[in-house]
């Protein structure tokens, strides 16, 4: 069985071994040492890279008889002794991220009561499933910041981190915040004097390492509570990113930052408003053509004027214009709003007085087409080229 190196010592990143054996397997080869320094995935937390005798580590995982592999991107010479370098910053991104995780975890159990059921460490952001008291999936605000303010806390005291394989005697008496999930060989994870968990990762050796822990989201996800969180580095890089990108826009809409969320809202309320007013000018400007363009409309045997335009504007604004032009008695309009590359969208509608059935005009221009759409004899909708326009006209004979 290959000797884990990390369980002694998380800060190893050198180490000399022998190769046991070598197995070429999905285009990679697979060694096998009498010890390693390098992680392999488990417990949510991603595997080492670094290079071992010259090779890339491209994987690093536990076959079902407990046995370390190390999958290579070239082989190695059974009985060679080689020397491996483990990758430190990521090493010590996940240490980070892992001791972020139980210590989030504590302050749920603490706090309000959640039990962690997973980890998940990604390349970008980490996060752990909780399942809560009542089957809750969301937090307030007030309770995020209760357990960012429980973490951090502990984090500028720099409390210690132990990891120790305890007897069999002494895991009884342990204060675990949950049972292992092994029978033996259970190794113990404390992190100053309230968490204490069954765990086999790296961490670092005093909570102070972790520099900040930010929690960036909670968010229900298959019937439990999903935390999403940074640590480290990775919240440093967060923050410069939000700085830099508040700044920014401050500086265009030249106030502050803490001034920005207000002024934003402002725009966007000046903005709808605008864009309400654009729409009646519109809508204002189209009725005005059509009723003018109503005296040379072609009619109907019933005596019925048929306009059948393009609008400008979406297809609520050609609605919206549709709606004020049935007023009128006679009236059959057929309108279309450009939506791109050759298509549009369609209302159909008539004033009351006027027998032709909508839904059924608009279904019979369409389908031939392409298109769709239907509706009530009065007020039809669909979509699909522009040219069910004339198709729709022709059907009248208008």
């Amino acid at each position: 069985m290959t000797e884990r190196l990390y369980y002694d010592d998380a800060y190893l990143t050198q180490f000399d071994a022998t190769v046991l054996e070598c197995v070429e397997r999905d285009g990679a080869q697979h060694v096998r040492l009498d010890r390693s320094a390098f992680y392999p995935t488990s417990g949510g937390q991603p595997y080492d890279t670094g290079d071992l005798g010259g090779a890339r580590v491209l994987d690093v995982y536990v076959d079902e008889a407990g046995e370390v592999w190390h999958a290579l991107d070239r082989p190695l010479d059974v009985g060679a002794a080689v020397h491996g370098r483990i990758d430190w910053p990521r090493r010590f991104d996940h240490m980070q991220q892992h001791a972020a995780d139980h210590m989030i975890a504590s302050a749920l159990w603490r706090l309000l009561g959640g039990v962690t059921i997973g980890l998940h460490i990604s390349h970008d952001a980490s996060t752990i499933d909780v399942a809560m008291p009542e089957g809750v999936t969301r937090i307030s605000p007030e309770d995020i910041r209760r357990v960012e303010d429980d973490v951090n806390a502990r984090v500028q005291r720099d409390v210690p981190v132990r990891c120790w394989f305890p007897d069999a005697d002494e895991l009884k008496t342990l204060p675990l915040r949950k049972p292992p999930t092994v029978e033996s060989h259970v190794r113990i994870v404390a992190i100053g004097e309230d968490e204490m968990v069954a765990c086999g990762g790296t961490h670092p050796a005093t909570a102070g390492q972790l520099g900040v822990v930010k929690i960036l989201g909670v968010a229900p996800a298959r019937g439990k509570m999903r935390v999403s969180f940074i640590a480290g580095m990775r919240a440093l890089n967060d923050y410069r990113a939000c700085f830099e990108h508040a700044h920014a826009a401050a500086n265009l809409l030249s106030t502050s930052p803490e001034n920005l969320a207000a002024h934003v809202a402002a725009m966007q309320e000046a903005l709808k408003s605008a864009g309400a007013e654009l729409n009646r000018l519109r809508r204002d400007a189209a009725v005005a053509v059509l009723t003018e363009a109503l005296e040379d409309a072609p009619r109907l045997e019933s005596g019925a004027a048929v306009l059948a335009h393009m609008v400008p504007g979406d297809a609520n604004l050609a609605k919206e214009i549709a709606s004020r032009l049935i007023k009128r008695p006679g009236l059959v309009a057929l309108l279309g709003a450009e939506t791109g590359e050759g298509q549009a969208a369609f209302v159909f509608a008539r004033s009351q007085d006027v027998d032709v059935h909508m839904g059924q005009l608009l279904s019979q221009a369409a389908k031939p087409l392409g298109g769709k759409g239907g509706g009530r004899p009065d007020f039809a909708q669909g979509g699909g080229p522009a040219a069910i326009l004339d198709a729709a006209r022709g059907i009248l004979g208008a």
